[in-house]
Formats: C-alpha cells, structure tokens, sequence
C-alpha cells in the first residue's frame, strides 16, 4: 500500500511538473462551426486540473441582467437530468454510475484528479419529483417518485408513460397526472449495452411524434484503448420503436452523446458529445451537432471529421474517409452534458431561438473551461451565432468550484430554465424578473 501512495504521488507531482506543456495557445478559435484545431500535443500524463469544491455560501449564479435565479431545491443526491411533465411537475434523475477498472497508470491518477472536483454525496439511484405550483422559484413540495433504480439519467414522458434510462436498460412506469409517487414495477423496454461502461450515462429524448425514443451510448475508452471489441454498439445513438422496443442505430462514431434533444421548428434530433481526451488542452473541441441518419463521426479513429487519431491502432482509412464534420464547436474539453431548446419565443430577444447547454467543467486542461451554461443562437433550425455565456459564477476569481452544471431544461409555459448542479446538489431556477406565477 505504501508503495502504491509512493508511485501515485510521485505521478501527481510529475503531472504538476507538466503543467506548462498543457496551457492553451492564445488566439486559437475553439467554437462555431470552423474551430481551429491545433496540432496534437501528447505527453506521458496529460495536464489535468480540476477546480476544488467550496460551496455556494451565500452567493448564487449569475444570469443576464433581468434575470432571477433561485435555488428550487437543494441537498439533492447527484442530480443528472431532468424533465417538466405536463402539469410543471419536475422530475429529477439523480445517480452516479460506472465501474469500468483503470486501463493505465495514468487512468488512475486522472481518477485521483477528476474525483476531487465531485460531490462526496452518494448517488440516489431515483428519481426524484419537486412541485412549484405557485411559480415562485421554491418548490413546496419534494418526494422520491421512483427509487430503487440503476444510475438513471435519461428522462422521457409521452403518452401517459415515464421513460427512464438506466445505466443498463430503456425502463417505463404508467403514470396518471398529479401523482407524487410511482409503486408500480418498471417494464422492461429494451435492453442498454453496459459491460464495462466506462461512460454509463445513457441520454433518452423521445422524437416530436413520439414514436420513437432515442438513447445515446457513450463509448468504452478513451480513444479505443481497451480493443475495439468492448465498443460494440458503444459510441452510438439509437433509435428505439416506443411500442416494440425495436431498435436501429442512426449514428455512430459519436464518443459521448451526454444528452439529445428535439430542435423545435425542424424536429430534428440534436445531441451534445464530449470529445477525447490527451492529445491537447485544445484538442479536441466538444460539440453540439444534429445527429444525421447513417452518419459516422469518426470515433476512435479520426476526429472533427477526418483528422486522424494517430494513437488508434489498426487505423481505418476506408472508414475515416466517410467520417462527417459536427455541426459547432463548444470548445476543448468543457464536458457538456445539458441540452435544450428554447421553445415558443424562449425568454424573447437574444434568448428566443436556440440552445441553453450546460457544461459539466474541464479537467484535462490547465486553464478551466466550460463551468457554466451557455446560450448558442439558432435561425432556421441551425446555430447563427457565436456561443453567449447565460449562466456563471460557478468558478470563483480564483479558480475554485462552486458548483458544475448538468442537465438543463428550459419550460416555456413557464417561461424558465432549470439547471441541475451535481456538485453542490441543487437544481437551480433562472427566470425573468417579475416574472407572473403560473407563467
């Protein structure tokens, strides 16, 4: 035991000892649809920083001005992703996941680093359900409405059913309005592959119609590290037939889909995806792309298009050559996990069409990126713009953490965005000022 401490400080302290190979390069362009994409950068330990938890206190995020944010609820356990079901009832999936044993000696110390910056709260494998009913940003009343669950995250409701990704199985529960708590026994709809899982998150929207529930499966690696035979049906994005359970994959090569949403005025499929990792603080960047049909995004083998990965042994060129560029750029390693779009006019103004998306924080860079909710304007159902900051302050002046963003939601009944924060255990509550109850 001693032993190992011995080596697993002395790998931290040559980690630090690297810090500088891992700053960024100024002027380099890391967003929108043409980003810079610097040249690769390997290094035995890849640089790894993570921002050290400290609390809210008494401060809360910051939102544009005109904007309140208050705290819906606190002392959640892990909150993930949510959903506002017909009647402004919140559902919160709440869990952690995972399992896959560390590959390398530098899996283990990026484990060390990354597992400083979470929560020390155990995950609630449940869901959990919060009512506003008077729309004042505090919710009156708070019960577990399903538990016993395997790390849910992905939440759906269509038709009278609540649909729950699991970390190993697409689940549904009959659910009639109003009601606080689900004893009835989940039904089985297909199951998720989860061997390993070396990312377990699994993201669920239904499509416009729903007919269909769409899930995404993050990979099993890095960049393919472990053999390419543990990725079977990992880095990909289903298509499920809600009634049979009848599934089809529409995409592939897609590392991390974290979350996937409906894009309003088109009714296409839309996902967030985090990147690879250790080739670079800014390389290579996350993404927010529509999920085309038959597509191939190019992991492990190239990335942003067909920029090869020269780590992935053997090297697929046939494949490579038919790998598609995403949508827009978020930047390096900002771990966006939050997707959803603006619906009926949004918060109007420079908040009307597009994309809140929120982004869980960096570790495999110097310089801290993501740590906040982001804002990408659409037109015509495509990104239009440069990516605006919505909601910050959860890193202090000096790098510290006060909290990480997840899953978003934005209600356009109610005219809000919630936002699960699943280090200090909140779901936060951003709307406008004056803002009218029950609106």
């Amino acid at each position: 035991m001693i032993r190992t401490n011995l080596l697993l400080y002395g790998a931290l302290a040559g980690a630090v000892a690297l810090a500088a190979c891992g700053r960024s390069e100024k002027g380099i362009n890391e967003v929108g649809p043409a980003p810079d994409l610097p040249e690769i950068r390997e290094t035995l330990l890849p640089p790894m920083r993570i921002a050290r938890p400290v609390g809210w206190g008494d401060e809360t995020p910051r939102a544009p001005e005109g904007f309140v944010v208050t705290a819906l609820a606190t002392d959640l356990r892990i909150p993930r992703q949510m959903l506002v079901l017909p009647n402004g009832d919140i559902l919160v999936a709440e869990g952690r996941g995972g399992g896959a044993p560390a590959l390398r000696p530098k899996d283990v110390i990026a484990g060390v680093i990354k597992k400083q910056g979470n929560t020390k709260v155990e995950g609630g494998d449940r869901v959990t359900l919060l009512r506003d009913a008077d729309n004042d940003g505090r919710a009156e009343v708070r019960s577990v409405f399903i538990d016993g669950l395997n790390a849910p995250y992905g939440l759906a409701y269509v038709d009278g059913r609540i649909y729950v990704a699991e970390q190993d199985a697409l689940v549904s529960f009959p659910y009639v309005e109003g009601q606080t708590r689900i004893s009835a026994s989940a039904e089985e709809v297909t199951r998720l592959p989860s061997a390993l899982n070396h990312h377990w998150t699994k993201a669920l929207t239904a499509s416009a119609d729903g007919s269909t529930l769409y899930v995404g499966i993050g990979s099993n690696s890095n960049a393919g590290e472990r053999g390419m035979a543990v990725e079977e049906e990992r880095a990909v994005v289903w298509a499920v037939d809600r009634a049979t359970g009848a599934r089809r994959t529409i995409a592939r090569g897609i590392r991390n889909p974290t979350a996937l949403a409906i894009e309003p005025s088109s009714a296409a499929l839309w996902a967030v995806v985090n990147e690879r990792d250790e080739i670079g603080p800014q390389l290579v960047p996350d993404y927010l792309t529509s999920v085309r049909d038959g597509a191939f995004y190019g992991w492990p083998y190239s990335y942003w298009g067909q920029n090869v990965d020269p780590r992935v042994r053997p090297q697929k060129p046939e494949l490579v050559a038919t790998a598609v560029k995403p949508d827009y750029a978020l930047g390096a390693h900002v771990a966006a996990l939050g997707l959803s779009f603006a619906r009926d006019g949004g918060f109007g103004g420079a908040f009307a069409e597009g994309a809140f998306i929120g982004q869980h924080g960096s570790w495999n860079r110097q310089d801290l990126a993501g740590y906040k909710v982001a804002w990408v304007p659409f037109s015509g159902g495509r990104p239009a713009g440069p990516p605006v900051d919505f909601l910050t302050g959860f890193l202090t002046d000096k790098g510290e953490a006060r909290g990480r963003p997840v899953g978003v939601w934005f209600d356009p009944q109610r005219r809000m965005l919630l936002v699960a924060d699943d280090l200090s255990n909140t779901v936060w509550r951003v709307a406008p000022a004056g803002a009218a109850p029950g609106r």
